[in-house]
């Protein structure tokens, strides 16, 4: 006969699920894709390769391509990093959905982050490359994903150096 009690003692599993209330991440990741991706393709058909069209302030719209990882780095190894974008991309959404990443700033700069890499991720397998539009001075030019991965990054960053330590719940 099996004893009650100790089944009844026994923990649950966690279960990776997607819940209601997670929905909004969802949504934060898949705006930046969307958005990242429109503003790449009005790039595209607008923009000749090479040249800029104005000035907005300390920007410039410009149309460039960049084969490597941010800052130029990598030029040439897209398999490698679209290998690395889709390993990162998993491992932000298990974050994403992990309970100890409860924070609701933490979950939107895992989102920002996600939708940044997914969108970068769309170019380098369809394009061989990615398309790079927004020029500041003194600095490579980037797009709206690479924009919303810094954020999300800075989000991230922040949250867990301002985040206070919570008590120890006791056990028993």
């Amino acid at each position: 006969m099996e004893d009650i009690t100790a089944r009844q003692a026994a923990p649950e599993p966690r279960h990776f699920a997607v819940r209601p209330r997670d929905a909004w991440f969802l949504l934060i990741a898949a705006a930046v894709i969307a958005l990242d991706q429109f503003t790449k393709w009005v790039i595209r058909n607008q923009i000749e390769y090479g040249t800029a069209i104005w000035d907005i302030g300390v920007f410039r719209l410009v149309h460039i391509t960049n084969s490597g990882a941010a800052f130029g780095m990598l030029q040439g190894a897209g398999p490698l990093l679209a290998v690395t974008s889709i390993v990162g991309a998993a491992a932000i959404v298990v974050f994403l959905f992990n309970p100890g990443f409860a924070h609701p700033l933490m979950r939107a700069g895992l989102a920002l982050m996600l939708g940044g890499a997914a969108g970068n991720l769309v170019d380098r397998l369809r394009e061989g490359e990615v398309v790079d539009f927004l020029k500041v001075p003194n600095f490579p030019a980037f797009n709206v994903a690479d924009s919303a991965i810094t954020i999300g990054v800075i989000a991230l960053l922040w949250t867990l150096l301002m985040q206070e330590d919570e008590p120890s719940k006791p056990t028993g």
